[in-house]
């Protein structure tokens, strides 16, 4: 990518990169001319292009403030004097258990990486995202607004994340756009590991959305950056279902 004055870089900022969305976030960023600093908790993947990689442990930069100021003056090096472009909190931890199961560690596991990392990051590079004129992308979840038995942390999480969005819209005013994406099942390494061997359930889930099938990652990408591009400035606080349909389903019995 070209650096001169005449066409300086735009930088994104893209959390849980190593994962199956992640991936494909990278991907369609830098395919529309964006140096991504791609984070994750893992090492970087071998396949994984990206101008700059970060392993970074989110929920640590929550609970260690030193730690989380080391990471965050890498990023802030990395983008100056340019500022950044985009801001896109991808990153999510996915804790099972019910409410009568859930214990302290795994609500702090989940609330650190899901809602308070993104709070922080965003706090942080406010005036490097004020400088570029950039926004805020959050990838919260359907479980924001419809959930199932054994999601009790995750749903709490994303319900909180969607708020948040909404929230930070009114308080940053026209200084940093934020806006949510709330996907539905999303074609990922990780979910078909959970239908191993359950090819019939598998089958089951895509014709619970409309569309007849489940979401792509590459999909959520491209949402995400049209979110981000100059063609949407009047969308701010929007937390946009992308689910194929499923949330306006009522599944009765017959």
């Amino acid at each position: 990518m070209s650096t001169n004055t005449n066409n300086p870089p735009r930088y994104a900022l893209i959390t849980g990169a190593a994962g199956g969305i992640g991936r494909a976030l990278v991907q369609e960023f830098v395919a529309n001319g964006y140096a991504v600093i791609a984070t994750d908790l893992s090492p970087q993947p071998a396949d994984l292009a990206c101008a700059h990689y970060l392993q970074a442990d989110l929920a640590r930069t929550v609970s260690d403030e030193a730690y989380g100021q080391s990471i965050l003056a890498q990023v802030k090096n990395i983008v100056a004097p340019h500022g950044l472009h985009a801001l896109v909190n991808n990153a999510a931890i996915q804790i099972l258990g019910g409410a009568d199961s859930l214990t302290r560690a795994d609500w702090q596991q989940t609330l650190h990486v899901n809602l308070l990392a993104p709070f922080f990051l965003a706090q942080a590079l406010l005036p490097e995202l004020e400088a570029a004129q950039g926004s805020i992308v959050n990838i919260s979840s359907i479980h924001a607004r419809l959930t199932k038995k054994n999601f009790v942390a995750y749903a709490t999480s994303k319900a909180a994340l969607s708020g948040m969005t909404r929230a930070m819209a009114v308080d940053l005013g026209p200084r940093v756009r934020v806006n949510a994406i709330e996907p539905a099942a999303i074609e990922t390494e990780m979910l078909k590991s959970g239908f191993d061997g359950k090819d019939a359930l598998y089958a089951q889930l895509e014709q619970c959305h409309p569309v007849g099938r489940i979401g792509l990652p590459v999909e959520v990408a491209k949402c995400v950056i049209n979110l981000v591009q100059d063609g949407m400035p009047f969308l701010h606080g929007a937390c946009l279902a992308l689910d194929g349909g499923i949330s306006g389903c009522l599944l009765d019995p017959d």
